[in-house]
């Protein structure tokens, strides 16, 4: 795992482009966190003279193109700091000179220094703003931390390197590391709740027990209690349903039951380090490429270059989920796909079956409310002895009537549901159809997973002629 970011440096107030280079570089070289320079690589320059190096391509590009004293950004540094324990100082100078490599195209001429001196290893990559060539300078784009961050990820999966979980911003948690309002009221109504279920006598009796964890209560027109170390009052009534004055006193008199919890929407932020884990990473393994096939098809040098290294990247990610799942044979895998399969089939199986009844339960629940509405009618059209013009002044409720009639001959003389069973009975599989819908998506997401898996093992190892049985088309 790394974490990336890119910096641009500028020339030091007071301090020329050579004497910042010079600072800046040896910083990054320094041999007491180098291990005495052990650790110190380059592209295209002499780590010893590279501020000099530098200096000059900077003065050879503003010669060039007529822009002297225009210079802004004289170089560019990447800190990229690896999890403590998963890498060696040598290992990971050779990723930061292969990021480096990638992520100029090998343009421009950079150093790479592993520091050592912390818990985490890190590199200091600096790379010169100007070309080889000294005709251009490097384009700091937008985003271009964001794509140095996904290079980096893919080099460390292809060095078997777990990598960043990714989070969405909702995923991320409150900055602040005191208590919001709303985990306040959290926090208040977990304690109600729990004191409930130990069943106090009255409220007088849950507000003694609120006191003795350390809450301040607040009587008048409206009961409130404030937290401990906290500086405002809260009231009961803006607790939400199941925690108002009048929601507990139906709670204590046995009228209401004790209301579930609300999922918080933020854990409380404490100062442990988050999991980062290549296995809980959900990783995304396509299909490998079979490239003699596509170059027989017409395709051209560009796309072998291409697909070559599309597929070391999918077998890097392969390897990684092989062994986040301890799977060590093609056997294992096998069993373990046609397990993920099984158990896919049984709730897609079990989800359409549900889903089959709740179609059924709409048409009776119609066919009992098409019977009831046109019933009156009905019985004036027996009265009129089946007259020809009561019928055609009534034909839509009287063949709506005879539908639902027709319906109710499935079930036995005097066993017809009633709307109320029949309503809670949808309810309750509508509820396990919504739970089982998304256990169906997750098991579809790890099916996907372990066919395409098998598919490139099978694929890598020469034996793609072989389909199992359970091998499905995703």
């Amino acid at each position: 795992m790394a974490a990336t970011r890119l910096i641009a440096l500028h020339i030091n107030k007071g301090k020329t482009v050579a004497a910042t280079l010079k600072m800046r570089l040896d910083y990054s070289q320094n041999p007491e966190k180098t291990e005495g320079k052990q650790y110190v690589s380059a592209y295209e320059c002499d780590p010893e003279t590279a501020w000099q190096e530098f200096d000059l391509s900077q003065k050879d590009y503003a010669r060039i193109v007529g822009r002297e004293g225009q210079v802004k950004v004289i170089a560019y540094q990447i800190r990229q700091s690896f999890k403590p324990g998963e890498i060696t100082p040598e290992e990971a100078n050779r990723i930061g000179y292969e990021t480096a490599m990638r992520f100029t195209k090998g343009r421009h001429a950079f150093t790479v220094s592993t520091h050592t001196d912390r818990a985490h290893i890190h590199n200091h990559i600096i790379f010169n703003s100007v070309t080889l060539d000294s005709g251009h300078r490097w384009r700091n784009f937008y985003f271009s931390g964001l794509a140095l961050q996904h290079l980096s990820d893919l080099i460390c999966l292809e060095h078997h390197l777990s990598v960043i979980i990714p989070r969405k911003p909702g995923e991320q948690g409150p900055s602040s590391l005191y208590l919001s309002n709303a985990s306040k009221r959290s926090r208040i109504r977990e304690d109600i709740s729990f004191i409930l279920k130990e069943n106090p006598a009255d409220m007088e009796d849950l507000l003694q027990e609120l006191c003795k964890k350390g809450y301040e209560i607040k009587r008048g027109k409206y009961v409130s209690v404030r937290l401990p170390n906290s500086r405002n009052f809260i009231r009961f009534r803006s607790l939400g349903n199941g925690f108002t004055e009048e929601d507990i006193e139906k709670i204590l008199r046995g009228d209401m039951q004790i209301p579930p919890l609300r999922q918080a929407k933020y854990q409380r932020r404490t100062a442990s380090v988050p999991a980062i884990s290549s296995a809980a990473q959900p990783l995304q393994i396509d299909l490998l490429i079979d490239i003699r096939k596509k170059l027989a098809e017409g395709k051209g040098k560009g796309y072998e270059y291409w697909a070559t290294a599309y597929n070391n990247k999918q077998q890097a990610k392969i390897l990684l989920f092989l062994q986040d799942n301890n799977i060590r044979s093609l056997e294992e895998l096998s069993e373990k796909t046609k397990e993920v399969v099984d158990h896919y089939d049984s709730l897609a199986q079990s989800v359409k079956m549900k889903e089959g009844r709740l179609k059924e339960i709409a048409a009776i629940k119609k066919s009992l409310i098409d019977y009831s509405k046109t019933k009156e009618v009905y019985a004036g059209y027996r009265k009129t002895g089946y007259s020809r013009k009561y019928f055609e002044a009534h034909r839509e409720d009287i063949e709506k009537h005879k539908s639902a009639k027709k319906a109710f001959d499935q079930f036995p003389k005097g066993h017809i549901p009633k709307i109320r069973d029949l309503n809670a009975e949808y309810a309750e599989i509508l509820a396990e159809v919504k739970e089982e819908r998304r256990d169906l998506k997750a098991a579809r997401d790890d099916m996907k997973l372990y066919v395409n898996a098998q598919k490139d093992v099978r694929m890598i190892l020469g034996d793609e002629n072989e389909k199992p049985k359970h091998e499905k088309s995703i």
